[in-house]
Parts: structure tokens; sequence; C-alpha cells
């Protein structure tokens, strides 16, 4: 199967999308969400829907609160893109330290996407996070949330 040039390179830029908001996640870094994510981005998942980019960068702030750390890695991603549009689906696990430091909760996840591509740039407009199963198992944590 031959694939034109241009969808690769969009593939890779949608890709690209998961991987800078797994490392915001990871990094509490708002600046790189801001980067993946559109202003009218709508983010949810079990119990919650945050609607509009500001209102999502808040739940950086969430997470550092609830967690000493996270890590998270991106699998595969499947996209279908029409225009300046794409739908898709992204696996990934997600690592999190749980705050007494012993335990990590570990989810594995999909994530449900949609992206629009703006000024020459794509970004998430809807992530629906699904979580398929979590597991909670001990840790030793050697310099936890260092960079």
């Amino acid at each position: 199967m031959t694939v034109p040039l241009e969808e690769l390179a969009d593939q890779a830029a949608l890709r690209r999308t998961a991987e800078l908001y797994a490392q915001g996640a990871d990094r509490k870094d708002k600046a790189l969400w801001q980067q993946v994510l559109a202003e009218d981005c709508v983010i949810e998942g079990p119990g919650f829907t945050i609607a509009g980019r500001d209102a999502n960068l808040g739940s950086i702030d969430a997470l550092e609160q609830m967690f000493r750390a996270t890590v998270h890695r991106v699998h595969n991603l499947v996209a279908t893109i029409t225009g300046d549009s794409a739908t898709g689906e992204t696996y990934c696990t997600a690592d999190h330290l749980l705050p007494d430091a012993d335990r990590i909760l570990v989810w594995t996840i999909r994530y449900q996407d949609q992206w629009r591509r703006q000024d020459n740039e794509w970004r998430f407009t809807r992530r629906k996070l699904v979580v398929e199963w979590e597991e909670t198992r001990p840790v030793t944590v050697r310099d936890a949330g260092q960079a």
C-alpha cells in the first residue's frame, strides 16, 4: 500500500501532538499543552468533562496535587485524516506515583481523539479518556519527579 508523503507527514504530526500532550502532563508543562490543544478543546473521561483550553490547562495543576509524578507512554496511534480534520485512537500507558510514594497506579488507556489543523499545526479538539483497566503495585522510588 502506497501512502502519499503528505499523509505520512500528517500522521507523524498527529502522533507528535499525543507525545507532547504526554510530556506536558509528566513535566506539568502548560506551554506544551497550549501547543497541542485547540482553544475550544474538550477533554472528557470517567466522571469529568472539561471544555476550553484554559480550563484544561488547570488539569496540570490537578495532576500535580494528585500524584507525586507521572510517566505516560504513547503506543500505537491510528488516525483518519479528512482535509484539515482527523479522528483516531491513541493507546497509552500511564504510571501515576501515588502520594505515599510506595505505590504506583497504572492505567491502560485508549484516547478517542479528534484533531483540527489550524495555522498549519494539528491540535486536539477533543480527547476522550477511556481507562481499559488499572493496576496498583508497589514501587521503589529513586529521585522521583526529577527532570
